[in-house]
């Protein structure tokens, strides 16, 4: 399957009100169109619309969205049949055309091609709010089975590892994977899943991140700020994780690395690296590797989760 890049994500949200004055209000998300109970934004970059919030019962993410190419819907319809997984086409606000899909781990993947495309705005900095949310980033989702997906992600999707996590005895704890050729479009972490741990916007340069979180700061919001900022080793990036009202995580990242070579070898990491999280920065959290949110399966139901047989924190985590 074609993949070109991260594309969407869909999460339902209780209260859509809250949600937009996070995402529009505070982070500065633009807000292109809204219905009865949904909300679509994109970032400052960005020609598509990246985010929707739906209003729902209960928190969760309902369609983890990747952009393919002209072929790729046709690919992907004929892997779904061929293998027998859950599957159906649905159109959206802007999107005539998307599959939906279960993955054999229980993600729930949407590809889609056609997309109606928006106003350009990058230049028109007068418009621009927040810290200046440019585009999405990547997906990082709970896996009780990393090395499994690791894998069926790289021989059926066809994306790229870049960098890993590996422990004294050579078990895979986390990995990192890329189609558009930065560090990771998605990345697979050990843990009780499938859950989303969270998703990342880019942003224009590190002082955009600090001013992410003296947005947050002035707001009276830092109970929001769930760790950084501070640059990670993997992926050599500044980072800083929020919670929106509703506990999903989002990440606001910038100043990664290039990975389009295709001899590009992988970086490994020792899974009690102190460098390996945080290459500067305060110590993780223990919520940061116990959280996570919902999966929705093709019926909206919540996906069931299971514990990995990895278990255990890595070191140097408050």
């Amino acid at each position: 399957m074609a993949i070109v890049r991260v594309g969407f994500i869909e999460l339902w949200v209780r209260d859509l009100e809250k949600s937009l004055e996070f995402y529009q209000g505070l982070l500065g998300f633009r807000l292109e169109h809204r219905e009865e109970g949904a909300a679509y934004l994109r970032g400052y970059e960005e020609l598509e619309w990246s985010l929707k919030l739906t209003q729902a019962p209960f928190p969760a993410v309902r369609a983890l969205g990747f952009k393919v190419d002209e072929k790729g819907l046709e690919q992907g319809l004929a892997w779904a049949r061929q293998e027998g997984v859950p599957y159906r086409l649905e159109s959206d606000w802007g999107r005539p055309e998307i599959l939906r899909l279960q993955d054999p781990f229980g993600y729930p993947l949407a590809f889609y091609f056609k997309a109606e495309k928006l106003p350009r705005v990058l230049q028109n900095y007068h418009e621009h709010r927040g810290p200046g949310i440019l585009r999405i980033d990547h997906f990082n989702v709970f896996s009780p089975v990393v090395g499994e997906a690791t894998r069926f992600y790289q021989e059926v999707f066809g994306f790229r590892l870049t960098e890993y996590t590996e422990d004294d005895q050579g078990r895979l704890w986390a990995s990192w994977l890329h189609r558009k050729g930065n560090v990771h479009d998605i990345a697979f972490t050990n843990g009780e899943g499938p859950r989303l741990h969270h998703f990342a916007y880019w942003l224009p340069d590190p002082l955009a991140v600090l001013k992410a979180a003296d947005i947050l700061a002035g707001a009276m919001r830092t109970d929001q700020i769930e760790r950084g900022p501070g640059r990670h080793g993997i992926s050599n990036a500044m980072f800083l994780y929020l919670k929106d009202p509703d506990g999903h995580r989002i990440e606001l990242y910038t100043s990664d690395y290039l990975t389009v070579d295709p001899d590009l070898p992988p970086v490994r990491w020792s899974l009690n690296d102190p460098r390996r999280q945080t290459l500067w920065g305060h110590r993780t959290p223990k919520s940061w590797f116990l959280e996570g949110s919902v999966l929705l399966d093709l019926e909206d139901n919540p996906v069931p989760t299971r514990p990995s047989v990895l278990q255990g924190l890595p070191e140097h985590v408050t």
